[in-house]
């Protein structure tokens, strides 16, 4: 999870692989006046291509980080984000949806994943 800006998925049920892009992290507020932080992706396969924005609704980032005693950044939502885009296509569950939501029980979960990835990291680039 190096890279959440460029990277690959996949595969998914049907066999593809995805190139994603980060497009844009903003506020829903400014947008669908929403509390959350909508993170968006454009997904390509083929020719196949299309967007889907993550929803992580704001209060539940702060009761979480609060509680974890983690630092809600733009890069962690991004990587959170990416790791219910990367459930989302590996089960197809949802994927048909353009605003895709993630749940307090999925920011604990998809956390886990980060802080691991996060352990990995520092272990191999650490000086």
């Amino acid at each position: 999870m190096e890279n959440f800006r460029d990277f690959q998925l996949g595969p998914d049920p049907f066999g593809r692989t995805w190139h994603v892009l980060f497009k844009y992290l903003q506020t829903g507020i400014s947008i669908r006046h929403s509390d959350s932080v909508d993170v968006c992706f454009v997904l390509e396969s083929g020719d196949e291509k299309f967007q889907r924005v993550i929803v992580l609704n704001h209060p539940d980032l702060l009761a979480y980080t609060k509680r974890a005693g983690r630092e809600l950044t733009d890069t962690w939502c991004s990587r959170i984000a990416v790791c219910k885009l990367r459930y989302a296509v590996e089960t197809a569950e949802d994927i048909d949806r353009e605003y895709l939501h993630v749940t307090p029980q999925e920011i604990e979960r998809y956390d886990a994943e980060v802080k691991k990835w996060e352990e990995s990291y520092l272990k191999t680039h650490a000086a």
